[in-house]
């Protein structure tokens, strides 16, 4: 999820996850299980993949990087393509074929991911190419944008508490959601989850491989679970990782996930004053009431940013909500918060959400403009520096069904805003964007909520952590039950937003069950320290 919609160009690009979405939680039909004989696909699923060495700044050399197009509407495939952005390892020595990764979102380019944290994945390239891509409307795949949007859905939804029209606030978004339209073009109505899972189909057959062989991480998982109900005789060995729910309505994601925040970072502060040198001291009810008043205070009187722009308390929220989804990077926040306490130094603070993604281009030929086609790659530099958040809100809209009146939004937020502020007296507020993002834009699917269910498939496993502030561990409890009796249960019982980078006994009973097909117990458990590990169940 992102911790807030950040528009400092060197934060805009910032890492999935916060109050809109990694964690949160289109419109169409199920696709037919038969793949290459449906009517008018047929040319989409017998392409083949030309890889070369990818070229861009600190690329892996090993680094591939190729293409597939799809249809930009599975109803009416001689309406236009789309190019999808392709990116993979090679396997070391004989594959079995390829393992398909999503890192998650929505709205994160897989290909920049795989280019920067692909060293996580080298393992299985003792039996796999490890293989991603970026989803339609993210990254090089016909990126969507708001535009000049962007900065008034920020301001629209940043928690302000001193909202005093709600119909102005909503009359505000609904514009936005015009211009979102105007600018991404057409892919922007063909978004969403439902597609995206139809787009996995096409590559798996791509790839050459019978059975789509899948890792996914938190959105991702929900992706998966799409993919597992529209071509149940396609799935192969699946990991979900971080799993999403399938049922919930944005407002108790976004409440889920206020929860989730509070109780990492009441975990975080716990261990923090533990050490000397954490600046709340070393009382951690003192400390819970420092961060209180210090988001306060910034929020009154915001101090200078790295970037010269203001600093604020919702700056700081986003920060220490993308920090606390590691617990490897819970020094880091500790001398990032003593920075800003001490010095009124932010950028330990900025470091967390800032930076840029890399996207490694092909060697040889040159990207398609999307002037023209309208679906051609786009040439990184052209990647719009909004496309993370405008993407994120896009699919999670596309995949939600709910569309509230205004009266009834307008009615209701007083006492949502409370709800949220009980759930985290320091994230709460902010996570209100969650309610608001989908205002204006067309109502969406109701295929995920109804049909995702009861699925007869190969095994999957999925991994819950027990101390995940993203998709907290009921939620893999109950996507396990709605899938039905193929679905698998890992308890990784330790720290931070997904397993599989986290803990050694999640990252290998994972492995294991990928290259080897060697499943744990439903039910068994990697214990809290990395390594450790409890076969005895819950």
């Amino acid at each position: 999820m992102l911790a807030k919609l950040v528009t400092r160009p060197s934060a805009r690009r910032c890492a999935v996850s916060g109050a809109l979405g990694l964690a949160l939680l289109g419109a169409g039909l199920p696709a037919s299980t038969a793949d290459d004989t449906e009517p008018g696909l047929s040319r989409f699923y017998d392409q083949k993949i030309t890889w070369s060495a990818c070229e861009g700044m600190d690329v892996p050399d090993d680094l591939q990087c190729g293409k597939i197009t799809v249809p930009l509407d599975y109803d009416r495939p001689k309406a236009g393509t789309l190019d999808l952005a392709l990116a993979r390892y090679r396997a070391t020595g004989d594959s079995r074929g390829s393992v398909l990764l999503n890192f998650g979102g929505p709205g994160g380019s897989g290909v920049g991911e795989l280019s920067s944290g692909g060293k996580d994945f080298m393992h299985l390239t003792n039996g796999y190419d490890v293989v991603t891509f970026d989803p339609r409307g993210v990254g090089r795949s016909s990126p969507v944008t708001c535009g000049p949007a962007t900065l008034d859905i920020v301001e629209a939804t940043n928690g302000d508490e001193e909202i005093t029209d709600p119909q102005d606030v909503l009359r505000h978004l609904r514009d936005a959601a015009a211009e979102c339209e105007k600018h991404s073009g057409p892919v922007l109505s063909h978004m969403g989850t439902v597609d995206a899972a139809r787009d996995m189909d096409v590559m798996r057959h791509a790839l050459g491989d019978d059975r789509l062989n899948y890792l996914g991480f938190s959105y991702g998982t929900r992706l998966g679970s799409v993919y597992a109900a529209q071509f149940p005789d396609k799935v192969g060995r699946m990991v979900l990782d971080g799993v999403d729910t399938l049922t919930e309505p944005l407002t108790e994601q976004g409440l889920a996930g206020a929860r989730g925040q509070q109780t990492a970072l009441e975990n975080f502060l716990g261990w923090c004053v533990g050490d000397i040198a954490c600046p709340f001291g070393q009382d951690v009810r003192d400390a819970r009431r420092q961060v209180v008043r210090l988001v306060g205070s910034l929020d009154a009187d915001p101090v200078p940013s790295a970037y010269g722009d203001p600093f604020t308390g919702a700056d700081m929220v986003g920060a220490v909500g993308q920090a606390l989804y590691s617990r490897a990077l819970w020094p880091s926040l500790e001398r990032a918060l003593a920075q800003l306490m001490e010095d009124g130094d932010t950028s330990g603070l900025e470091g967390f959400v800032s930076g840029g993604v890399t996207f490694p281009v092909r060697a040889t030929g040159k990207a398609q403009s999307r002037e023209g086609t309208g679906g051609g790659l786009t040439d990184p530099e052209d990647v719009p520096m909004d496309n993370l958040p405008a993407a994120l809100m896009a699919i999670n809209c596309a995949d939600d069904p709910d569309r509230p009146t205004a009266d009834q939004v307008a009615g209701s937020l007083g006492r949502l805003r409370a709800r949220y502020e009980e759930a985290s007296a320091v994230f709460g507020r902010y996570r209100l964007t969650q309610v608001l993002m989908c205002y204006g834009r067309p109502k969406g699917t109701d295929y995920i909520r109804e049909d995702v269910k009861d699925l007869d498939t190969a095994k999957m496993l999925l991994v819950g952590t027990r101390g995940d502030p993203a998709t907290p561990y009921r939620w893999t409890v109950e996507t396990a039950e709605r899938l039905g009796p193929s679905a698998v249960v890992l308890d990784n019982r330790g720290e931070g937003h997904t397993g599989y980078a986290s803990s050694e006994c999640v990252h290998r009973k994972v492995d294991d069950f990928l290259l080897y097909g060697s499943l744990p117990p439903d039910g068994s458990s990697c214990g809290p320290e990395n390594g450790g590990e409890d076969d005895g169940g819950h």
